[in-house]
């Protein structure tokens, strides 16, 4: 199910969702950054730490889902929502649904391994014990435009531009 629009809180945290996918990038990084809150309480923030930690697991939204349920002394994050710059993976949204998340708030879609809406709907699929409200799309621009430098900076360096 999708809720229509974003609030202040949302976007505030999709901003600070952004910094963390910054410091993604400034460790080489591809920028992907999310917050797990509830309220306009963050409860937990991570960013891609999949280089840097060897870890094929090592996504933003799984850092962040871990890193709450241990802030909170509960797997079931119900009344949490998430915001991350890209829309996750199917691995991702797998926890999103075995961690109840509340909400997912998300920014680029991908169109390479979306699983909330692009490729799959994991997050809202009736057959799972679990669904989530979906607000995709928000910051859209600047999330999109962050991956995308990324790479363009990486393409220019491996060409020695």
């Amino acid at each position: 199910m999708t809720d229509s629009q974003p609030t202040d809180i949302d976007v505030a945290m999709m901003r600070k969702a952004l910094t963390m996918a910054q410091r993604a990038w400034d460790m080489g990084e591809v920028p992907i950054g999310a917050i797990v809150y509830r309220g306009d309480e963050v409860i937990a923030e991570a960013h891609n730490t999949r280089e840097s930690d060897a870890d094929p697991t090592g996504h933003a939204e799984l850092l962040a889902i871990r890193a709450a349920a241990r802030a909170i002394g509960d797997w079931r994050l119900n009344d949490c929502s998430l915001a991350v710059t890209l829309e996750p993976c199917p691995m991702c949204a797998g926890a999103i649904v075995n961690a109840r998340v509340g909400r997912v708030i998300y920014g680029a879609t991908d169109p390479k391994a979306g699983a909330v809406e692009t490729l799959y709907r994991l997050c809202d699929d009736d057959r799972l014990n679990h669904r989530a409200v979906l607000l995709p799309g928000v910051m859209a621009e600047e999330c999109g435009r962050m991956l995308r430098d990324f790479f363009e900076e990486r393409r220019r360096a491996k060409r020695g531009d």
